[in-house]
């Protein structure tokens, strides 16, 4: 069974990727040249330091197995490996897209996720 990973993305900037056929990433991401993923393991820290306050943001689901060479664990935060995409996100991989709004804490509001 493939992994799921996740990305978090602002909801115009997806809604743009879903009329595309594709997502090219968000700005640090065409900064950096792959696409910035993130684990269910690491997907709450990863909201919590680079989207902190941030509404209107979405929780993309996506499989991992059809995303095929491009996808490379790299060593980042903390030394942990993440998934990092050196290609456009074609939508066939999209498992799911859920909202992510904030809480009443602040902190943003994750739906269950599969592979916890």
């Amino acid at each position: 069974m493939s992994q799921i990973i996740y990305k978090i993305a602002p909801e115009a900037l997806w809604r743009e990727a879903e009329q595309n056929g594709r997502f090219k990433g968000a700005a640090i991401d065409i900064a950096d040249g792959f696409i910035h993923f993130s684990t269910a393991a690491q997907v709450r820290e990863t909201a919590g330091k680079h989207f902190a306050g941030q509404a209107d943001l979405l929780l993309i689901a996506i499989d991992e197995a059809k995303l095929g060479e491009a996808l490379k664990y790299e060593v980042s935060r903390g030394g942990a490996l993440f998934p990092h995409l050196y290609a456009p996100l074609g939508l066939d991989a999209v498992l799911w897209v859920k909202p992510l709004p904030l809480g009443a804490d602040g902190r943003h509001e994750f739906p269950k996720l599969e592979d916890e």
